[in-house]
């Protein structure tokens, strides 16, 4: 069984410095698994690796989406298999390095999330709901059905809560009873998942500095041009955290200071909820951050020496 590295962990720990060293020194090539640098025309807001820091080494599923298109946890699941293979068959180490526990676990569990088109009707149901009620009614509807997929949600993720009701209501199977489904068919590879961690204070600050960064480097441009040219049609795409946000402080919700505060609290929300999830990974080795890379690469080298 050939062996696949996989790099995760939360927003700014430094998954991208250390895989791209990582990739040097094994012969290897990256494999994002990252939901929203899979979009076209979104790089500075998703924190895309230029040109430069990619270093010549080769990555896959990078900006290869239109930010008007949705793409499904399946076709990453496809997307990446395929990557895996091109890149063994090119005598290169795949390595997955990203931050989406869904696509991580599509494929160190081999799990086949469903297809389901949304239901527009359905959807602006929910939202009715969520709007009159408030979100927690969603979510202990959702609980009701499915408890075990919601231990992983928190009461405040709208777009995973629906996600379950809506698993449901079109296929009358839970996310859980689907999963489990999948899972029969075996994973392929010998993933070798690492995951990086850092004492939660200098890992807050290192997001509160990316945010200040990402608006030097022009994010607010970047939206303001994808905003004019696509409209409501970057439905999807433009719930990205730094996106939406700055879509509301263009339409008038916040003023620039409150934009840059939110966006900042919403990143360390999220890379809180990202090592929640990683920690519920099986057989995951863990990285201290604050080593230097060599260390770390030194760790994941004598893992990779293991049958």
């Amino acid at each position: 069984m050939e062996k696949v590295v996989v790099i995760c962990g939360p927003t700014a720990s430094g998954k991208t410095s250390l895989s791209i060293e990582l990739a040097k020194k094994i012969n290897g090539q990256i494999i994002s698994a990252d939901s929203m640098q899979i979009y076209d025309e979104m790089d500075i807001g998703t924190a895309k690796p230029t040109k430069e820091e990619m270093q010549g080494i080769k990555h896959y599923l990078i900006g290869n989406v239109k930010p008007t298109n949705r793409y499904s946890v399946s076709e990453y699941k496809k997307d990446a298999t395929n990557a895996i293979e091109e890149t063994i068959q090119d005598n290169k180490f795949p390595i997955i390095v990203g931050g989406t526990g869904l696509y991580v676990n599509s494929l160190i569990y081999g799990i086949d999330y469903p297809e389901i088109e949304t239901d527009l009707e359905y959807r602006k149901k929910l939202e009715e709901i969520a709007e009159k009620e408030g979100l927690n009614k969603l979510y202990n509807m959702a609980k009701e059905i499915d408890e075990k997929a919601m231990e992983k949600i928190s009461p405040n993720d709208q777009k995973r809560i629906l996600r379950v009701l809506e698993i449901y209501n079109q296929t009358g199977k839970t996310k859980t009873e689907l999963e489990i489904e999948s899972r029969k068919n075996g994973v392929k590879y010998d993933f070798r998942v690492f995951a990086i961690d850092m004492p939660r204070e200098i890992l807050y600050e290192r997001i509160n500095k990316r945010v200040d960064i990402m608006f030097e480097n022009g994010l607010l441009e970047e939206v303001q041009r994808l905003y004019k040219k696509y409209g409501e049609e970057l439905y999807t795409s433009i719930q990205a955290i730094g996106y939406k946000e700055v879509i509301d402080y263009i339409n008038g919700k916040y003023t620039k200071e409150e934009m840059i505060e939110k966006i900042k609290m919403e990143t360390r929300r999220y890379a809180k909820r990202q090592l929640t999830w990683f920690r519920k990974i099986e057989n995951i080795t863990w990285l201290n951050g604050l080593n230097d890379t060599q260390s770390n690469i030194d760790i994941i080298l004598e893992n990779l020496k293991k049958s």
